[in-house]
């Protein structure tokens, strides 16, 4: 695309793993574009649609009331098409003979992979950090991490008042395969004995035995463990520390939920913020 020409048609399309605040991030985009008198198509179940050429029309009727709503309704997914040249170089010649003078892409750390491969083929492409991980090079914050982190840290709550009544030790699981900032930030928050993470794996599981053991001839009467999700096996884990120290142990893997549900005040404003941008 040449420098200098009028943006008349942007493409938004949500990609990857869907997060909260996304939809507040694609109403932004639309309203703005709309303002400045461009025409917006809604790319619908991410690279895949933009490959399928399944376009929806967005107007302001079309975002009206979403800025509250979990999950995107441009429905999102993986695209293994997007890895490969060929996919790239089919999304591209779409997005081209579309019409689409500039795409916008609300997504993680894969689908800003896809950006940049589209970039090298000439598609003008911005990306929207949307990823409950935070785990995207160079911003400081990920639309979503909010709404995660107070969604998880409100089971933690709830399973550590029923751990403290049983007197047992509880591992919860978090979503992070490769990021541990929600096991982090919620082990912090909720004043967990042991959190543990791919980026601070030094984990020897006599060591945690041994703090448990220690802890409750000091009085303790509870064991609150935050577990990532690349450290995973909180099952085996559990069963484990039971079979060591007799103390009734339990996992609790919290999964999908900390993706779903309204996003936080926080998260709203971020996304409307960059999407608007």
């Amino acid at each position: 695309m040449g420098e200098g020409k009028p943006v008349k048609k942007i493409g938004v399309l949500t990609s990857g793993g869907d997060a909260p605040g996304m939809n507040a991030a694609v109403r932004a985009v639309v309203r703005t574009a709309i303002n400045y008198g461009m025409e917006v198509v809604g790319i619908k179940r991410g690279f895949s649609g933009l490959i399928e050429n399944d376009y929806v029309p967005l107007t302001g009727r079309s975002v009206a009331d979403t800025i509250a709503k979990g999950g995107t309704f441009l429905y999102t997914a993986r695209c293994p098409e997007m890895i490969t040249r060929e996919g790239q170089e089919l999304a591209a010649k779409n997005c081209k003979e579309q019409g689409i003078d500039a795409l916008v892409v609300i997504g993680g750390d894969g689908s800003f992979r896809g950006c940049l491969s589209l970039a090298e083929l000439g598609i003008n492409v911005i990306g929207i950090p949307g990823t409950i991980d935070l785990d995207i090079a160079c911003t400081e914050y990920t639309i979503g991490f909010d709404t995660a982190i107070n969604t998880a840290m409100e089971a933690i709550d709830k399973i550590r008042d029923t751990s403290t009544s049983r007197e047992r030790c509880s591992i919860i699981e978090v979503m992070g395969r490769h990021a541990g900032f929600i096991a982090l930030w919620c082990g912090l928050a909720n004043g967990a004995e042991a959190v543990l993470t791919t980026e601070l794996y030094n984990y020897e599981e006599k060591k945690l035995i041994d703090d448990i053991e220690l802890k409750r001839k000091n009085g303790r009467q509870h064991y609150i463990i935050i577990n990532a999700e690349g450290i995973g096996d909180s099952e085996g884990m559990a069963r484990r520390i039971e079979y060591a120290t007799g103390m009734s142990t339990s996992a609790t893997i919290l999964g999908y939920l900390q993706r779903g549900g309204s996003p936080t005040c926080k998260d709203r404003v971020y996304a409307s913020a960059m999407g608007a941008k």
